[in-house]
């Protein structure tokens, strides 16, 4: 798989794309080569955690901090979470809804790169939750950051791939 690297000294709106793309192929590439039985075990009991669902919890951030966030247009309505199962990203994954699932965040993110090419200023305030962009491009990297950790800790577990 080509990786987008890390970004070097360029301008604030290339270095956070830079980061934000380097953490979804991070996330990606250790999730690469992997059955939908593995995608959803979860080596690290008793936590709820599997790779699948670190895929599905970062489908819900793509969306909010970024789709939503950008192109606003009402209430939020969540990709996979509602008030009557709100941990529906994580919990009770099947190996059958991986196909879907990794497809469903590759759409997304291609929905907030679209939105992304089309803002202003990085200080503008967003339609959707009224943080600007480089709130919320900050911090769904920091999600991506944070949960690359559980990531990398999943797969070694899973068939002990170690590295970024």
């Amino acid at each position: 798989m080509d990786r987008a690297p890390e970004p070097g000294n360029s301008g604030e709106r290339e270095l956070l794309l830079g980061w934000l793309a380097f953490h979804r192929d991070a996330l990606a590439a250790k999730c690469a080569g992997l059955s939908g039985r593995q995608l959803v075990a979860r080596p690290a009991g008793p936590s709820a955690l599997s790779l699948l669902g670190l895929v599905r919890h970062l489908t819900e951030m793509e969306h909010v901090y970024l789709v939503h966030a950008l192109a606003g247009g009402g209430s939020l309505r969540l990709v996979y979470c509602t008030d009557e199962d709100p941990d529906a990203d994580i919990a009770n994954l099947k190996a059958s809804m991986a196909r879907a699932s990794l497809k469903r965040w590759l759409a997304e993110r291609d929905r907030a790169d679209v939105l992304l090419t089309s803002t202003g200023p990085l200080g503008g305030l967003t339609a959707g939750n009224r943080r600007s962009v480089r709130w919320n491009l900050i911090k769904l990297i920091q999600e991506y950051a944070r949960h690359n950790g559980h990531a990398d800790l999943l797969r070694e577990l899973i068939d002990g791939s170690v590295g970024e």
